[in-house]
């Protein structure tokens, strides 16, 4: 078999940064042609200067936290959509509610790639399990495997006993859902008499992959790859035959920042996954997901060259209530841009005598109560609430992305 979707996944990182650098400017300048959300928000941008990631990294993010209040103010899709709705292949409505478009063309949320890398080829018979009832992931998997050449089982949820005997009539090679549902349908097989050996390989997104699943899985045979994405990007990066992270799609631009910021962090560093996709239709440009995630040095075992992420560690909206008042990560940051001697901090609420405290805890090469004095005037002038500072030495904080950390409960 093929080891590789096409040349793209195997250019040089200088290639591939230069492409897609190159393509930038005049995406961003459809987008603000185009989409009104973007010509408001890049109003005083020049496109043709944002030719590389620090260029980027000056334009202002858009986040998925704010699709709900932008759709229902300027519907249906916040001014984010290029196109007018009756151009669009189908319009779907996720929870939220958020409603997604899905342009006309091939494999139009960049799917194949993932399923590629899991083993799919053309000729294959594909049991795709994500919904197809509104939501988008049921469409999204499916344009993929036919741009591979695959046909397609439009399974959908539930229905787990039909589920286990499609799968014994019709025998599928490869299995599209979610990690958990499988297991679920294989043990239903088992209990009905039934064979579901035919399946042998499996892309699942959408739910934690845990160890049980996992080695149920390995020892029935059956080969299980991991994809990220969500309802607004489609696919962002997918894992690989060489177990070793995900590698980043071909036509996205990854950047890992500070939560509740816009500020790029050192690689390696957890940090919120802010993602530009190349689609003419839905011109995502810098959306932050509320994802955590950190991108993994070197290049992949398989071959392939781009960017690895390391996977979904958590959520960066890390807002919390603090003595009746909400505490947000981009407060913190604001903090430290107005103290550059600290690399890096954060909020850790905890309890005591029955009241809500707040410790800022610091990254510094330099301390003193001269600076834990500005440090706590300044918490107070942005949170509106008191809270001690505490120091410790580079690296002493956690790599886990946390900017607020809610001891409470």
């Amino acid at each position: 078999m093929t080891d590789f979707y096409d040349a793209l996944e195997t250019r040089s990182s200088d290639q591939r940064e230069t492409e897609l650098f190159a393509a930038l400017p005049g995406h961003i300048a459809h987008a603000k042609a185009a989409a009104p959300h973007f010509r408001h928000l890049f109003a005083d941008i020049d496109a043709e200067a944002i030719r590389d990631r620090a260029a980027l990294a000056t334009l202002p993010v858009t986040r998925k936290s704010e699709l709900i209040a932008l759709q229902q103010a300027a519907p249906p899709f916040g001014g984010l959509a290029a196109v007018e709705i009756g151009r669009l292949a189908r319009v779907f409505a996720s929870p939220g509610p958020i409603h997604d478009p899905e342009p006309h063309g091939k494999d139009p949320w960049r799917s194949a790639r993932a399923l590629f890398a899991a083993g799919f080829r053309a000729g294959d018979l594909a049991h795709n399990c994500f919904a197809y009832h509104l939501t988008p992931a049921g469409s999204m998997f499916e344009t993929g495997a036919h741009a591979i050449g695959c046909a397609v089982i439009p399974a959908g949820t539930g229905n787990t006993e039909t589920q286990a005997q499609v799968v014994a009539h019709l025998k599928p090679r490869g299995y599209i859902g979610t990690p958990d549902f499988l297991k679920i349908i294989l043990e239903k097989g088992d209990a009905l008499g039934l064979d579901t050996s035919s399946i042998r390989i499996a892309s699942v997104s959408g739910g934690p992959y845990l160890p049980d699943a996992r080695a149920f899985y390995e020892a029935r045979g059956v080969d299980v790859y991991q994809c990220y994405g969500t309802a607004d990007l489609g696919i962002v990066a997918y894992e690989t035959q060489a177990r070793a992270g995900l590698v980043v799609d071909e036509n996205a631009i990854i950047e890992i920042v500070r939560p509740g910021t816009g500020d790029p962090v050192p690689e390696g560093e957890v940090g919120e996954v802010v993602v530009t996709i190349f689609n003419p239709a839905y011109p995502l440009i810098r959306f932050a997901t509320g994802d955590l995630s950190a991108v993994l040095p070197g290049t992949s075992p398989c071959g392939r060259t781009n960017r690895r992420l390391k996977g979904w560690m958590g959520r960066a909206d890390q807002t919390t209530k603090v003595k009746g008042m909400f505490v947000h990560p981009g407060q913190i940051a604001e903090v430290l841009r107005r103290h550059p001697q600290i690399a890096k901090a954060r909020l850790v609420v905890g309890r005591q005598d029955a009241s809500d405290v707040m410790t800022l805890r610091c990254e510094a090469l330099e301390s003193g109560e001269a600076l834990s004095a500005a440090l706590r005037d300044s918490l107070s002038t942005v949170t509106k609430l008191k809270g001690l500072v505490e120091f410790v030495p580079p690296g002493g904080l956690p790599n886990d992305g946390k900017v607020i950390d809610d001891t409470r409960v």
